[in-house]
């Protein structure tokens, strides 16, 4: 309907508009400061960075209500997994956050989804630019597998944190035997997160075919 096509271009353009300023102040503040911009990169865009991947969890309610038509699965692996990178363990252990990873991981981000949004945003409208169209289902092919490397690598690199503080590891008293120390989850999920990326770049093909195999620019509800 046309108030569920102007609510999305609406959500679209708020998404737009705040991975623009974290994408332009990155830029900015790296060509300023050089790499001293990169210790205090989480303090600057992290609140503008968690307000948007919060947002974004509108999108599985979208596609379960049915007013958006992508594919449910791929959807929710790549919006969960930076739910628990970012607020799980970038943002509960302050000694990761001015890592080079947190500034690699945030551009790789915010590239993508400037992009994204930007090209929904014009389609809902019915507008369809032939390099804006090619850009959004063939970049996200080398960049996706790149931002996975940096997530693992951020967990990799908090892993030592998660030791020596214990966060989220939790010791059940008795009579319970039973405790989760954390490390060894988050070592699990490696796993998963990387056979989720085979399953995401096997979607994101088949997304970049359907779209520019044959030539044809189709809309694209995402």
């Amino acid at each position: 309907s046309f108030t569920m096509n102007t609510y999305l271009v609406l959500y679209d353009l708020m998404q737009f508009c705040g991975h623009s300023w974290i994408f332009t102040n990155m830029i900015i503040r790296f060509m300023t400061f050089g790499k001293e911009s990169v210790a205090d990169t989480f303090h600057s865009i992290g609140f503008v960075m968690r307000l948007c991947q919060l947002l974004s969890v509108l999108e599985i309610l979208h596609i379960l209500i049915g007013i958006d038509k992508s594919r449910l699965l791929p959807r929710f692996l790549q919006i969960t997994e930076r739910i628990i990178v970012l607020f799980v363990v970038i943002n509960s252990q302050e000694e990761v956050q001015g890592k080079y990873v947190v500034c690699v991981l945030f551009f790789l981000w915010n590239l993508l989804d400037v992009i994204r949004h930007t090209y929904n945003m014009l389609a809902r409208m019915g507008i369809y630019y032939l390099p804006l169209t090619w850009l959004n289902f063939s970049l996200p092919i080398p960049v996706y597998p790149l931002s996975v490397l940096a997530k693992g690598f951020a967990i990799c690199v908090s892993l030592p944190y998660f030791e020596s503080f214990g966060t989220y590891s939790i010791k059940l008293p008795f009579p319970f035997t039973f405790s989760i120390y954390f490390p060894y989850v988050l070592k699990m999920y490696l796993l998963v997160l990387f056979a989720g990326m085979c399953f995401i770049i096997w979607n994101l093909f088949s997304e970049r075919t359907a779209h520019l195999g044959t030539g044809n620019i189709k809309n694209k509800r995402s």
